[in-house]
């Protein structure tokens, strides 16, 4: 029996297989956006002079996940989607006892990279695992339904831990994220069966590992677009870096930001919906390089804008902007991960774990550049959108001169 017999003969219906499938991902999503309105608190608890410092929080997890998905999307591989998910979930759950119990800020930190590690099981293994049961557009559109009842996770999670926080404190979202994973991961045991079949698995050794990620890297349509999806990435990472300090410091919204937050992230949900619609009829390359020419043209416009309003522009203004942007950006994610994972099919596990890992690894330093930018305005956020648009751009162009992606 083939893994992808495997994968469907037995478990989860459609909509079951999505949300599941959505819940992994989300694990994530969740860990970063409750955080959000508790970072000035957390800050003041453990001691942070810098309030810029206060985004290492967010960064750190980041920095986690990026070492996490080349370690488990390599080892899925050789002892299937299953157990590697499981041992994720392990130091997921440790990694929130860690920050329940910090005492100081180096503490939390180390806590918070290692629910990275944790999360990256879960998150990649999940690409790879759909991966095993779909292919091509098929693959684009079972992500983008997944990522649109992902994207509701995000849009409730900064309020969720602003009522959490009111409640019980800032400790108390990492409780919450505890038993979030630990529900998680008994629906995954119960209910998901495996999807890689013994006989399609490979021996773990390091020299196959290095061999895969040459394969890897070594494809012109797997590296070009990975390297387009860590630049949209650093820029969104850019954001949620200070999203909180620029609605709740800068334009006071106080209780009101976890509303503003969860408006943009539906952007980024309506985007995959649509996503899911149109994909299928005028494919990948020509919805992605669409919507990375508009994400170009609408930053670099606004960034004009910001000229004349000093850095500040009206709430208004610059929430169309995000509007507009981050609807672009929803666009690609789902189908530049699909471009790049394309022609990695049999190498499913360890391409989604270079895919990843190389996204992520491009996308920390960019992101905490653009926040650590912050200074009372937001230019140092348009900026980075449109540095970063115009590089994107020019990314996708060089990899479909060269072929890459053909006939997605």
């Amino acid at each position: 029996m083939t893994a992808k017999a495997e994968g469907k003969a037995a478990g989860p219906g459609f909509p079951e297989f999505i949300t599941l499938m959505a819940m992994m991902f989300s694990m994530v999503a969740l860990s970063i956006d409750a955080m959000l309105p508790a970072l000035p608190a957390i800050g003041g608890a453990l001691a942070v002079a810098d309030p810029n410092d206060n985004q290492l929080v967010i960064s750190m997890l980041f920095l986690g996940l990026a070492v996490g998905q080349i370690l488990f999307g390599t080892l899925s591989d050789s002892v299937g989607r299953k157990p590697a998910i499981y041992a994720g979930f392990i130091i997921f759950l440790g990694g929130s006892l860690l920050c329940i119990f910090a005492a100081d800020y180096e503490v939390m930190l180390a806590g918070r990279a290692l629910q990275g590690v944790g999360a990256a099981a879960p998150r990649i293994v999940t690409v790879a695992l759909i991966r095993d049961r779909h292919a091509g557009r098929e693959m684009a559109r079972v992500m983008s339904f997944a990522l649109l009842v992902f994207i509701m996770v995000p849009a409730v999670a900064p309020g969720v831990g602003q009522l959490i926080m009111a409640a019980a404190g800032w400790r108390a979202i990492f409780v919450f994220l505890f038993v979030f994973g630990a529900v998680s991961f008994a629906w995954f045991a119960l209910r998901q069966p495996e999807t890689l079949a013994p006989e399609l698995r490979t021996e773990y050794s390091l020299r196959r590992i290095a061999r895969g990620i040459a394969e890897a890297a070594g494809q012109r349509a797997a590296l070009g677009y990975t390297v387009a999806l860590g630049m949209v990435f650093g820029a969104f990472l850019g954001y949620l870096n200070t999203a909180q300090q620029i609605f709740q410091q800068l334009y006071e919204l106080g209780a009101l930001f976890p509303l503003y937050f969860a408006a943009l992230a539906l952007a980024i949900g309506a985007a995959s919906w649509v996503n899911a619609r149109l994909v299928m009829r005028f494919g990948m390359k020509f919805l992605s390089l669409r919507a990375a020419l508009a994400l170009c043209a609408l930053s670099l416009a606004f960034l004009a804008t910001l000229l004349v309003t000093g850095g500040k522009p009206p709430l208004w203004l610059l929430m169309a902007w995000c509007l507009s942007a981050f609807f672009c950006v929803g666009i690609l994610f789902g189908n530049l991960n699909t471009l790049a994972m394309e022609p990695l099919g049999h190498i499913a596990g360890v391409g989604a774990a270079v895919v990843g890992s190389l996204a992520t690894f491009i996308a920390v330093p960019l992101g905490t550049f653009i926040g650590q930018s912050y200074h009372d305005g937001v230019t140092h956020l348009v900026a980075g959108f449109a540095v970063l648009g115009v590089l994107i751009v020019t990314v996708m162009r060089a990899t479909e001169r060269g072929g890459g992606g053909a006939g997605a």
